[in-house]
């Protein structure tokens, strides 16, 4: 007699039917598993090593996108500026030729002059050459000019000029210096202790300034005479050259 079908089935799983039913589970899961590793391996996510072992692929992050504003231009870089071509140096101005302080100009030539006193010269102006000094009794320079003349002889202003100064040098004795023109100076020395002029008196050429004396101890044995020196400048020049001959 023919069972029902419930209990064909339930005898059916009770035996073999449990084996089928294990299979078919087992062969969904790996089918379930199989489809998720293939998902994940088209999205790029993982990658399957050699040796079975996943190896992690990381993706760099993507660059940052410019803003849409336009991009700030660099500084312009300034053209170099071309260099000055040098200047040429400024000439050097050309020196006037001028006259030797030992000479007179034409406005010095053309001045009155006159000789501080008449008499012959025992001794000359010598700036360079020694002279024999009788009174030291050695070799030096002179830097003015004697002229014979005897004590009391009126001394005169060889042209014109102020009265600068006056003084006694512990050499040359009583001493009168007068500011002459075109800066020429006078120096009027061995004079007597008495003079005829002073300090800020205005003279002109001839007037007496005072008389020759015996003061100038440096020059004491040297026959009586006036001691005359003229400066050009500051600097001793020959009186000769400035002064007419004595017999004019």
């Amino acid at each position: 007699m023919k069972q029902p079908f419930k209990t064909r089935f339930h005898h059916f799983f009770a035996g073999q039917g449990f084996y089928i039913v294990l299979f078919l589970c087992v062969t969904a899961i790996g089918i379930s598993g199989y489809l998720l590793f293939a998902g994940h391996s088209s999205a790029g996510g993982d990658s399957l090593a050699a040796g079975g072992q996943t190896e992690l692929i990381i993706t760099p992050a993507p660059s940052p996108v410019p803003s849409s504003g336009p991009a700030p231009s660099a500084a312009p870089t300034p053209a170099p500026t071309p260099s000055a071509a040098p200047k040429a140096a400024p000439a050097s101005p050309v020196p006037t030729a001028s006259a030797p302080p030992d000479v007179p100009t034409a406005a010095e030539a053309n001045a009155a002059f006159v000789r501080p006193l008449t008499g012959e010269t025992i001794t000359a102006f010598s700036a360079d050459d020694l002279i024999y000094n009788e009174t030291f009794m050695d070799w030096r320079t002179h830097e003015g000019m004697d002229i014979k003349a005897p004590a009391g002889e009126t001394v005169m202003a060889i042209t014109a000029g102020t009265v600068s100064d006056i003084y006694d040098d512990d050499l040359m004795g009583t001493t009168v210096v007068i500011s002459h023109v075109n800066d020429l100076t006078g120096i009027y020395s061995n004079l007597s202790p008495s003079v005829s002029v002073s300090k800020g008196d205005t003279v002109q050429a001839g007037d007496a300034i005072g008389t020759v004396g015996e003061t100038a101890i440096a020059e004491i044995e040297t026959p009586s005479h006036l001691h005359f020196a003229l400066q050009k400048a500051g600097s001793f020049v020959n009186p000769d050259d400035y002064l007419p001959d004595w017999d004019e």
